[in-house]
């Protein structure tokens, strides 16, 4: 296992539509989805997606079975690999909530997300899952999967006067947990 470099904002390759994953059950896929874990765990992250790492590839991890520093008041989301996902609004509701991004250092935003959504795909033995999800769960899984599509989270902010760096926006979070 290995930690990987995280791509910044501005990097192009954050910018494509990631490929599907057509191989599954293979140590290529078993050594990557290690390291992002390994990557997740070092910074504190709620997920990470393979093109984060450069890998161009539909393949998401999120959770971490335990209380996240960086979202201290989020509910756990169990630790989940995602490959190929689809994900399906359930209803029109959108909810509002603050995001950051390992790839958007020090900042936090209002983003819209829908508030209810089904997600489904296949894990790294190419097995079917399929989740109904809402709030925190349903906004993490989104974000992540906007990276496969090569959208930021600063791509959906609405409202720029509820944009800024975290050290300002949330003096009690420790600015550094999120670079």
């Amino acid at each position: 296992m290995a930690v990987r470099e995280i791509l910044k904002m501005g990097d192009p390759r954050l910018l494509r539509v990631a490929q599907p994953v057509t191989e599954f059950d293979t140590d290529a896929i078993h050594l990557l989805v290690a390291d992002m874990f390994e990557t997740m765990r070092a910074v504190n992250g709620a997920g990470l997606a393979a093109p984060q790492i450069g890998v161009d590839l539909q393949l998401v991890i999120f959770g971490t079975d335990a209380p996240n520093p960086r979202y201290p008041d989020a509910p756990v989301v169990p630790r989940t690999v995602l490959l190929n996902p689809v994900i399906t609004p359930i209803g029109q509701e959108e909810e509002e909530g603050w995001e950051g991004c390992l790839s958007v250092p020090g900042l936090r935003g209002v983003v819209p997300r829908w508030k209810r959504i089904r997600y489904t795909g296949v894990d790294p033995f190419g097995d079917p899952i399929d989740r109904t999800v809402e709030g925190f769960h349903a906004r993490v899984v989104q974000h992540e999967c906007d990276h496969l599509v090569g959208k930021l989270y600063p791509m959906r902010v609405r409202d720029f006067t509820r944009f800024g760096f975290t050290e300002v926006l949330f003096p009690g979070l420790d600015a550094s947990e999120d670079d």
